[in-house]
């Protein structure tokens, strides 16, 4: 049986072999392309939006731990001025202040680590996170000259206002001098 192909000239068919095995080695490029564009993803310069995730996650890591090392260290600090917890947890006095901040700040750095991995593990807040990202990158910022031009807009306006306000006062104020003698 003849088939469609035996029927095409001879440049044909080899036209359509050579599109075939152009189109399997792409086919075969594509998944070593795909690999090499997530290594790519993964860089630090190329991160884009979700380095700031990253960043606001370890802010709120270090705020977290340093709040709590320091109530940590200021409920210690009331304890060992009270003499009932004293009397019950004599392990309260064995360290001074400064050692006392040490320890709090240690113990806080912990919570704060744990808060942070805990938090970041959970999907919803991740996704939202990133989400805030993406938008605040696509945000167009002005520039630096435009910042400029708007604060000198903004304190001429005030200067003007102030005089403005400034003399309507001091003229009500002689009006009101004159009306009722001061």
């Amino acid at each position: 049986m003849a088939t469609d192909d035996d029927n095409k000239p001879t440049d044909e068919r080899e036209t359509d072999e050579v599109l075939a095995n152009d189109q399997s080695a792409s086919e075969a490029v594509e998944p070593a392309t795909e690999a090499k564009l997530e290594e790519r993803d993964l860089e630090p310069t190329h991160l884009g939006a979700v380095r700031y995730v990253h960043a606001a996650f370890f802010v709120a890591g270090i705020l977290v731990a340093f709040l709590s090392g320091k109530i940590l260290a200021m409920i210690w600090h009331a304890l060992a001025g009270w003499p009932a917890a004293v009397q019950w947890v004599p392990v309260l006095l064995r360290y001074a202040e400064d050692e006392r901040d040490s320890f709090t700040m240690t113990v806080g750095a912990l919570i704060g680590v744990v808060t942070v991995i805990q938090t970041y593990r959970k999907e919803n807040i991740r996704n939202w996170a990133n989400e805030v990202a993406a938008e605040l990158a696509k945000v167009t910022w002005p520039s630096r000259e435009a910042v400029t031009n708007g604060t000198i807009v903004v304190v001429i306006a005030s200067v003007i206002a102030t005089v403005y306000v400034t003399i309507l006062d001091r003229f009500w104020g002689f009006l009101t001098n004159l009306v009722y003698g001061a």
